[in-house]
């Protein structure tokens, strides 16, 4: 095959290009080229639901543009009698499409308690071992506009600091992989418009109208917010405001990282010397969060309670020596070292 095929871009299917010319999709096609603007392989995650479904049309279109390989995969959490039934039919819905899609299944024992968030933390985890399977590093979220309002409630909640409230960006990091939120600015009838123009089809989710949800119940609360005059293009100012502020501390984070740790390649250990601790808390915290993520291989920062007691000790001047996300961390005299736990 000549050099002049392999650069070809692959013909888009009349069904698609049809629904690409209607003028409302074209100009949100349009907004969302503009904010994935990757040149790399990528997965679709599809639930079913109307943001996920305008996900995939959109995400199918941009990979034949830009001839990248885009994958497409469904998980079944089986937390409901249907789950199954209904991903076989999504699946379908997708293929009349020339979407191919796969479907992930969480087997095994579920929870009773925190449901929603574990099944978002296996979702990913089973995303991102097909992700690796496959050796692509980028994962598209269906994520809109009204997901950052309201994980930006959620999070004050749980009592996050600055970091945990603008976390839910365009683009964020788990190890190796980016999780990337195209649709972020887009509103939600919009992605329900193309659910219903392009597949005439979606899959109604019962626990997002189940109040025994948090996720449920902070919707309720922006609705008669918004009821009182709260303006979602001002609050995305307070976002924007907001993340410029945690961009200068990780700045600082890096900074301290850099100056004040070393990396024996040979014996695999991170040495932190005195230094590195005499920063602001917050430098201290985020920095030995990223170090025992980087050392231990995890996707996920451990939690912050157990990282408050171990600088604690570490401040008063005590040896230690205690394991943490998959690593060894050890003080001796003033200096701490960090090795991966086998």
């Amino acid at each position: 095959m000549s050099l002049k095929n392999l650069s070809a871009k692959i013909k888009i299917p009349k069904l698609l290009q049809n629904k690409l010319k209607n003028n409302k999709i074209n100009q949100i096609y349009k907004r969302f080229e503009k904010n994935l603007n990757i040149d790399e392989n990528y997965i679709v995650a599809v639930s079913g639901g109307p943001d996920s479904l305008a996900l995939a049309f959109l995400g199918k279109i941009y990979a034949l543009k830009k001839n990248l390989i885009c994958r497409f995969f469904i998980v079944d959490h089986k937390l409901r009698a249907e789950s199954s039934k209904e991903a076989r039919v999504v699946k379908k819905v997708l293929k009349q499409y020339s979407i191919n899609a796969e479907i992930l299944t969480w087997y095994g024992k579920k929870p009773s308690n925190n449901v929603q968030s574990l099944a978002r933390k296996k979702r990913y985890e089973l995303l991102i071992n097909k992700s690796d399977q496959l050796k692509i590093n980028n994962i598209l979220l269906g994520h809109h506009s009204d997901d950052l309002l309201e994980n930006f409630f959620i999070r004050i909640l749980r009592g996050s600091g600055l970091k945990g409230l603008v976390s839910f960006g365009k683009k964020s990091k788990v190890g190796k992989k980016n999780l990337l939120r195209p649709l972020l600015d887009q509103k939600k009838e919009d992605l329900l418009f193309i659910s219903k123009y392009v597949f005439n089809f979606f899959v109604e989710d019962p626990s997002n109208i189940d109040e025994k949800y948090q996720r449920t119940q902070i919707r309720e609360l922006i609705k008669q917010l918004q009821k009182k005059g709260l303006d979602k293009e001002k609050f995305s100012k307070t976002i924007n405001n907001l993340k410029s502020s945690n961009e200068v501390v990780d700045f600082y984070v890096d900074e301290n990282f850099k100056k004040n740790t070393f990396f024996s390649i040979s014996r695999n250990k991170l040495v932190f010397n005195k230094t590195f601790f005499q920063q602001p808390y917050e430098i201290v915290f985020r920095g030995l969060s990223k170090s025992i993520r980087f050392v231990g291989g995890r996707y996920y920062s451990v939690r912050g309670k157990k990282l408050d007691k171990i600088i604690g000790i570490i401040g008063n001047n005590h040896n230690l020596k205690v394991t943490l996300g998959g690593c060894i961390i050890e003080k001796v005299n003033q200096t701490v070292i960090i090795s991966k736990e086998y």
